[in-house]
């Protein structure tokens, strides 16, 4: 049977990048061939996120507009991947019959199976219905559509009580055999080093729908990353949603079919200093930093997020300060600058304990007087159950305290299944959530700013990362495109040549045209924009490292010029 092609859409974090990037890899080596638009794709697949309720609004959405179209083509396979359908389970597809196909972030080894088998379903249901699913009216039927669709899901209740994994991890198979080719990247990459989470704040979905902290044997990661140098990339952001729990036994771990297992979580007992329970057979996540960037040096960037702040050791920090191809870049959410409203998330720290890791932080790495300050940013949630005035107050405190480089700041919503959503009154009116939230912005662009504008005059390390969005927009490029262009070339100013560009080829580049605006990164996360320098095109600068003089600011972005 004859492979289909697919359009793959991500929302949220970028631990669902990484997921769609393992998936898509696994869908291409069995045939399968990726398409940036959805209107050409026979196999359309969302992978969701429900850490917010805007990204799940987003995908109803989608989901909606694919109605009329299934009415006209039964053949068409619609999935949902990831957190949504882990959540919602298979009330998902009867709320939404257009879907065929669910696997939850625990299940996507399972997806080409699940495809499979969706495909030749809707085939024969095509067969049967060749004039489509529809009423008289010409809408879907929907009493029409198969009404078991294809799912794999692990159940929310499906957290793994042994201490450590007895079972082969099949989704350890799904890292283990990523696709690494020079066309698959732009020099930069994500290597997942932990699943799951083991904290369950009182507002977050992440235990309930990726289930425990796992961590991976650090030879997979370090292989990864070796055969991801191998393969051009220069930068690798190591991935986990408490990412400093990291820690793996290496006397106890086991192997099922000659594959070593990930490990379950412990709880973290290293207070300041290296734990000290980890002995020569424990890599701790200081030896894991360690290693990579000792073993691997053609990674001339290593970042990673998210970190925990209470349970952040020196031994890390003495790491990144020993260390100069580990960036000075630290995403570390507090949520709040109310000890009470912390206590009722259920976040394990107070104000202080916060402060003091940042001070602690800034103590060993930022050295802005040779060119390496530490930037921070954190997330912060406002309007959360019974939040007051004045612990609202105390949080635009600790923005002003912590200096972040940026802060992801969003409204309070309820998510289903959460201790939040089931035993707290969501008490704060929507006005008063948007105003707070609206002045927590404010604020922070305001710190932002001053922080941006302070680089001005200096030269940066940036890291190309590609056209911007600007540019790509210009091109015309749709939404799939953008989100799916790799190294491009395009043409600022006429149309000419851009249906190849949208396909991932090169598009000619007429002389008139204006230079295309490229973005970039610095070690400390800075967005840096620039145009294409003469001599050079967007290809042969995506994936280097650029000395850049930056000669404005804005915000949270910079611009620059080549030094």
């Amino acid at each position: 049977m004859a492979r289909a092609g697919v359009y793959l859409e991500t929302f949220g974090c970028q631990m669902n990048e990484l997921d769609s990037e393992l998936v898509a890899g696994r869908l291409r080596a069995l045939g399968y061939e990726m398409t940036p638009n959805p209107e050409d794709a026979s196999i359309v697949l969302y992978n969701t996120c429900s850490v917010r309720e805007l990204a799940e609004q987003k995908v109803w959405s989608r989901l909606g507009e694919l109605k009329s179209r299934k009415a006209k083509d039964p053949g068409l396979v619609v999935g949902v991947l990831g957190c949504m359908a882990e959540r919602d389970g298979e009330a998902l597809i009867r709320r939404m019959p257009v879907v065929d196909v669910m696997a939850g972030p625990g299940e996507l080894d399972k997806l080409p199976e699940l495809l499979d088998n969706a495909v030749r379903t809707n085939a024969s249901l095509a067969r049967e219905m060749p004039g489509g699913i529809r009423r008289a009216d010409g809408n879907l039927d929907e009493s029409a559509l198969r009404s078991a669709g294809q799912v794999a899901l692990q159940g929310n209740t499906s957290r793994r009580s042994s201490t450590l994994g007895a079972a082969q991890d099949d989704l350890e198979l799904l890292d283990l055999s990523r696709a690494i080719s020079p066309t698959d990247h732009n020099g930069s990459a994500y290597v997942r080093i932990t699943r799951g989470c083991n904290k369950f704040c009182t507002y977050c979905v992440v235990p309930l729908t990726r289930g425990a902290e796992m961590h991976r044997p650090p030879e997979h990661i370090l292989d990864e990353c070796k055969r991801l140098a191998d393969a051009g990339v220069i930068e690798v952001t190591l991935l986990g949603q408490t990412v400093n729990h990291y820690r793996f036994e290496h006397a106890a771990a086991e192997s099922v079919n000659g594959v070593v297992q990930p490990q379950k979580g412990r709880a973290y007992k290293g207070g300041h200093d290296r734990d000290p329970f980890a002995g020569e057979d424990v890599t701790t996540f200081a030896d894991l930093l360690h290693r990579i960037h000792e073993e691997v040096p053609a990674i001339q960037r290593l970042r990673f997020v998210t970190s925990y702040p209470r349970d952040f050791g020196n031994d890390v920090l003495q790491v990144i300060r020993d260390c100069p191809r580990i960036c000075r870049y630290l995403h570390v959410p507090a949520q709040t600058g109310s000890d009470r409203m912390l206590q009722m998330m259920n976040r394990g720290y107070t104000v202080g304990q916060y402060m003091e890791f940042l001070d602690r932080a800034r103590s060993y790495l930022d050295q802005p007087e040779i060119g390496r300050p530490l930037t921070v940013s954190g997330d912060i949630i406002v309007g959360f159950p019974t939040e007051t005035n004045a612990d609202f107050d105390a949080t635009l405190k600790l923005l002003r305290d912590a200096k972040y480089k940026n802060c992801f700041i969003f409204k309070y919503s309820p998510r289903p299944g959460t201790v939040a959503y089931e035993k707290i009154e969501d008490d704060v009116p929507d006005k008063v959530k948007r105003e707070r939230n609206n002045e927590a912005l404010r604020v922070q662009a305001e710190i932002s700013d001053e922080i941006s504008r302070s680089l001005i005059g200096s030269t940066l390390g940036v890291f190309v990362e590609g056209p911007s969005k600007k540019a790509k927009k210009a091109a015309g490029l749709s939404h799939g495109q953008i989100r799916q262009a790799g190294q491009v070339e395009l043409t600022i100013g006429g149309r000419a040549g851009t249906g190849e560009a949208a396909d991932g080829g090169v598009a000619t580049i007429k002389p008139d045209a204006e230079p295309v605006q490229l973005s970039g990164r610095t070690d400390g996360d800075h967005i840096v924009f620039f145009d294409t320098p003469a001599g050079e095109t967007p290809a042969s600068m995506t994936g280097r490292i650029v000395p850049m003089r930056i000669t404005d600011a804005d915000r949270l972005s910079l611009h620059g010029k080549p030094a």
